[in-house]
């Protein structure tokens, strides 16, 4: 089932209690740099450290409570892991998460101290959805998709929602918004929402090169695999194609894809870190990355960028 506009609306008032509306702040430094006025829509600042909260909240606030005792089981690189966790406590479910080993130590730490039950696999092996499919038939638990799921992307979308209330609130018409995408849930929830509210920015999906499924997709006009290969940096940014029900809605509601390389990922968390004084893993640091490199113009525009996730490793 594709989602509306309505779902959205739905979404916020259920996760309303739970999850944090992050804010949606204008750069000096990026306006001065660009020569546009660049807003930062924090989802850092997010419960559990990313957007993936929203999704998860929604999803399992939708399971009914006959339903609930069997629990939930995700899969996940790290980010949708802490947010499913995190979601199940807070409603009392126990939650499976089946995670790549290779995934950042801290991903997988916070995941744990969340109450989270951790099933490691192999990435390059193994089947990620076919070991949840068998965890779900074993204990009857419902499985949440990282992003293919209506419920999901719904609840992701409410970040558009609070795009679009704090530009109108700044006087500010949006010309553009990026947004870090993998499976696609984020940018297109986040496009629905927009325009549902009546917002006529370009949204754009921004991905690692060689991982850009979306972008490959948009200009095929059907889902398209990207070749994948080496293992990005953004490790929340592998998904080799978007889903299903995510290109229903994109390919009428998104702007062309851009996709960024390692180095550039790398040299916008960097940036995040000693200009903007944000910590950003390098998923989320997609969009910032994107504008930097110039793969969008800014001058005399108005641009949002979405800053995904602040899970980064190594901190200690």
């Amino acid at each position: 089932m594709v989602p509306s506009f309505v779902d959205i609306q739905a979404a916020a008032a259920r996760i309303a209690p739970h999850a944090i509306r992050t804010p949606l702040v204008e750069s000096a430094g990026l306006n001065a740099l660009t020569g546009g006025r660049v807003f930062l829509k924090l989802e850092t600042l997010q419960r559990t450290g990313s957007f993936k909260f929203r999704g998860a909240c929604n999803r399992l606030a939708m399971i009914p409570q006959d339903q609930r005792a069997h629990g939930v089981v995700a899969f996940s690189s790290g980010n949708h892991a802490q947010g499913v966790a995190a979601a199940a406590a807070l409603f009392g479910m126990p939650a499976v998460i089946v995670m790549p080993s290779d995934a950042p130590r801290a991903k997988i730490e916070g995941t744990r101290a969340l109450g989270g039950i951790i099933v490691e696999y192999d990435r390059l092996h193994e089947d990620r959805e076919a070991i949840a499919g068998r965890i779900c038939a074993e204990r009857g638990a419902v499985l949440v998709k990282p992003f293919d799921d209506a419920g999901v992307i719904a609840g992701q979308g409410t970040a558009g929602l609070e795009i679009a209330e704090d530009a109108a609130r700044f006087g500010v018409t949006l010309d553009a918004v990026l947004a870090p995408c993998s499976g696609g849930g984020l940018v297109s929830g986040i496009a629905l929402a927009l325009q549902g509210a009546g917002v006529a920015a370009k949204v754009h999906s921004v991905e690692p090169e060689n991982f850009d499924g979306m972008k490959r997709s948009l200009e095929a006009g059907k889902r398209v695999q990207a070749p994948g290969g080496k293992l990005s940096i953004a490790d929340a940014l592998m998904a080799p194609i978007p889903g299903t029900i995510v290109f229903e809605l994109a390919r009428d509601l998104l702007a062309p894809g851009l996709a960024v390389s390692d180095a550039e990922l790398g040299y916008a968390v960097a940036f995040a870190a000693r200009d903007l004084k944000l910590v950003v893993e390098p998923g989320g640091a997609a969009a910032l990355a994107a504008l930097l490199a110039g793969k969008l113009d800014a001058r005399g525009r108005a641009v949002a960028l979405v800053l995904s996730g602040g899970n980064a490793d190594n901190l200690r």
